[in-house]
């Protein structure tokens, strides 16, 4: 059963919740989230409940009111619980169906998304995984694919990638990939700009 690492420190004065109210927005999710991993590790789930918590962001992002439901008090609990217990999927793991109790007993459940979001960060900061977006301006074959994910493979050895592909036909040709906060942008729509800055700059 998850233990007293999951709860709260001791409770704010009411005069200075409106100061701790903006801090609270990422203190609370990220205690809760590196408590989770720690649990969670010592269970060997980690991987499982990473897969759980990218799909309740994908539920958060895909029902909007998903947020205002679990935030509204007059909703029951156990209707709560049940959303959460949807939201990450057909198949859940005992640490993740342990955790949203807990959310429901700390009344902490509308920070579910938040607390998502930062277990899914911690995830990939300790596993060394990066995010890559190929954004192409039309489908390209299998084979073309392969060779620009073999392309960050080996400028980004020793990380795990996790790649998403995107069309956007704006960039008329050529590619643009971004890993994490790192972009090469070969697209055409790219040396067209920069064609027109140095004719501006003459």
């Amino acid at each position: 059963m998850i233990g007293r690492e999951f709860q709260d420190s001791l409770p704010i004065l009411p005069e200075a919740k409106s100061r701790f109210r903006k801090m609270d927005n990422g203190l609370i999710p990220r205690r809760y989230a590196k408590a989770l991993y720690k649990f969670a590790l010592e269970h060997g789930s980690t991987e499982k409940v990473y897969e759980e918590m990218k799909e309740v962001i994908y539920a958060f992002e895909n029902n909007p009111e998903l947020q205002k439901t679990l935030a509204n008090p007059y909703v029951k609990n156990e209707d709560k619980e049940a959303l959460l217990k949807a939201a990450a999927g057909d198949k859940v793991e005992n640490d993740y169906l342990g955790f949203i109790k807990l959310l429901m007993q700390m009344h902490r459940e509308d920070y579910a998304l938040l607390i998502a979001l930062a277990y899914r960060d911690l995830y990939r900061e300790e596993n060394k995984i990066s995010q890559v977006r190929i954004t192409t301006a039309a489908t390209l074959p299998e084979g073309e694919m392969a060779k620009l994910r073999s392309m960050v493979a080996k400028a980004f050895n020793g990380r795990t990638l996790e790649y998403r592909e995107v069309v956007n036909p704006e960039i008329i040709g050529g590619f643009i990939i971004d890993v994490d906060d790192t972009r090469m942008d070969a697209s055409i729509s790219n040396e067209i700009e920069q064609l027109r800055l140095n004719l501006i700059s003459k």
